[in-house]
């Protein structure tokens, strides 16, 4: 551990000077974090220093016993960290809902970036202006939805694009991005998306690529086509000519565990030859998403009614069941129905938390994965669920965390202890790598893992004063007892806060100051800078 000296760093540019006995009066402050484990989130080993802060700005590192203060935070012990950035929020409509975001900064997390696996708000530019009038607790950014957009100019339609629709597509990117998106992002497991074909996100890409912006994709399939949808990721990269990343990267069902050697040896032969790729991941063996993820694809083109035409044609229905069988079978199902756990269904809350084995027990069904396939396409009849598939493998999931190019990412959204049995990552992701892999397994160390929630998320997303304890950065910084970092968010009892953050600060202001929620929103909305 490097200890404390003299001042290390001045923010000269913010008005600070450096103090002496003879002109302490000349280093004024807003905050100073003292004797803290200062981590830069570049991965370096911390350092023993303090941290000043004036407005919504770090001003100085290095002894600031001589400034002057409106507070001094001890910080003996503690880790003293950026922010973190959540770069896959699925918090576009719980940011406004629930704004103190306490399931984020109980964390730490200080920014998340919405609009992830091609769905997300538009105009962009309302929605950002809306959040500029009601600021939350943390700051919020948003990526372009290639499904949003394909959906508003093609509707749920299962065909290429005319050359007159790509261009409608292509000047909506374009406007999104000029609005402050930070690239596209993309669901091509998902309708619409996934009656894209590549061409056709290739061209809407490049769109995002010329305003700087990134890539983000929810690839085509996780499962058994795993390897394809890096390979057409690595493509749309390419042949888009901007970064790309792959998000929650994993490795779906039994037949594909531990393919992962195969993923990453894919991402890093790409970028041997030039592709920006890189990746980011949840630190769990279970997805969340809607139950219509078991279903063929084919069979949601349309609107709700189409499907439950399909539903109701026994030639159609028998198809959709047998595609289900193989999902469940070599996907997300895991090869059992005890696998596939039902989050929230809004119009049966007995339902919640059980899985497709125990609802076809309480049936006094048979439990086989024909049964599982007929319960599913009956509650989604009856209104859908939202549905946890435990079918990936702890090996992989540990592979892909510590390749260099992963960045730590959520999957979930902005919410408060109360409805339905959601996934544990919702509360618990960031927490989960610092204590369970990181300080209990030592997959990582304390310093990389700050990295990869820190740094790593912001120079993906060109927030150059974000992610770095470093003069003149935001003050968006997080201070942990390394030892009572903990997530007791698991999946039978979602709904509890991680724990550890002592004081976490979002652009100079404490929203969590002595693990107690401050009730400030000093958040702001993102905007993208070309």
């Amino acid at each position: 551990m490097v200890r404390r000296g003299v001042l290390l760093l001045v923010g000269l540019a913010l008005g600070v000077t450096p103090a002496t006995p003879q002109h302490a009066t000349t280093c004024l402050l807003t905050v100073i974090i003292e004797n803290g484990d200062v981590y830069d989130g570049r991965g370096s080993d911390p350092i023993v220093t303090d941290v000043g802060i004036l407005g919504d700005r770090i001003a100085a590192l290095g002894d600031l016993d001589a400034c002057d203060a409106g507070r001094r935070l001890d910080a003996r012990g503690l880790a003293v960290v950026p922010g973190f950035i959540d770069i896959h929020s699925h918090g576009t409509r719980g940011v406004f809902r629930y704004p103190l975001a306490e399931n984020l900064t109980r964390q730490g997390v200080t920014t998340a970036i919405g609009g992830p696996d091609g769905s997300s708000p538009y105009p962009i530019g309302e929605y950002l202006a809306r959040l500029d009038a009601t600021p939350p607790a943390v700051n919020f950014g948003l990526m372009v939805g290639h499904g949003t957009i394909r959906r508003e100019v093609m509707g749920n339609e299962n065909r290429p694009p005319t050359t007159a629709e790509l261009d409608t597509m292509q000047a909506m990117v374009g406007r999104a991005m000029a609005d402050g998106a930070f690239g596209l992002s993309s669901g091509l497991k998902y309708v619409p998306g996934a009656y894209a074909e590549t061409a056709e996100v290739v061209a809407l890409a490049r769109v995002a690529g010329y305003f700087g912006g990134i890539y983000i994709s929810h690839m085509r399939e996780e499962g058994l086509q795993l390897l394809d949808a890096v390979r057409e990721t690595i493509r749309i990269g390419e042949e888009g000519g901007l970064p790309t990343q792959i998000t929650h990267h994993k490795v779906l069902g039994a037949p594909m565990w531990g393919r992962s050697t195969d993923s990453l040896a894919l991402v890093d032969d790409a970028r041997a030859r030039g592709v920006d790729v890189t990746m980011d991941q949840y630190p769990y063996t279970a997805s969340s998403t809607g139950l219509t993820i078991l279903f063929p694809t084919w069979s949601l083109e349309g609107s709700r009614d189409d499907l439950l035409a399909r539903l109701d044609d026994p030639v159609q229905r028998q198809r959709i069941k047998d595609g289900i069988i193989a999902t469940l079978r070599d996907d997300r199902g895991g090869n059992d129905p005890n696998n596939v756990v039902l989050a929230r269904c809004s119009w049966d809350s007995t339902l919640d938390g059980m899985s497709l084995a125990e609802v076809l027990s309480v049936q006094d069904r048979q439990v086989s994965l024909a049964t599982a396939a007929e319960l599913t396409m009956e509650l989604q009849a009856e209104g859908g669920c939202s549905g946890i598939f435990h079918a990936m493998r702890e090996e992989d999931v540990r592979r892909i965390m510590r390749h260099p190019q992963t960045m730590v990412a959520s999957d979930g959204g902005i919410l408060a202890p109360g409805e339905g049995v959601p996934h544990p990552r919702n509360y618990g992701t960031f927490s989960r790598v610092l204590g369970h892999y990181s300080r209990d397994l030592g997959v990582l160390s304390f310093a990389e893992a700050i990295r990869k929630m820190t740094s790593l998320p912001a120079d993906r997303l060109d927030l150059a004063d974000r992610g770095v304890i470093a003069a003149g950065a935001f003050a968006d910084i997080a201070i942990l007892d390394r030892d009572a970092i903990d997530d007791p968010a698991v999946f039978e009892n979602p709904h509890q806060y991680a724990t550890g953050a002592v004081h976490v600060f979002v652009n100079g202001v404490a929203v969590i100051l002595d693990g107690a929620v401050t009730g400030t929103r000093p958040g702001r909305a993102l905007r993208h800078e070309r």
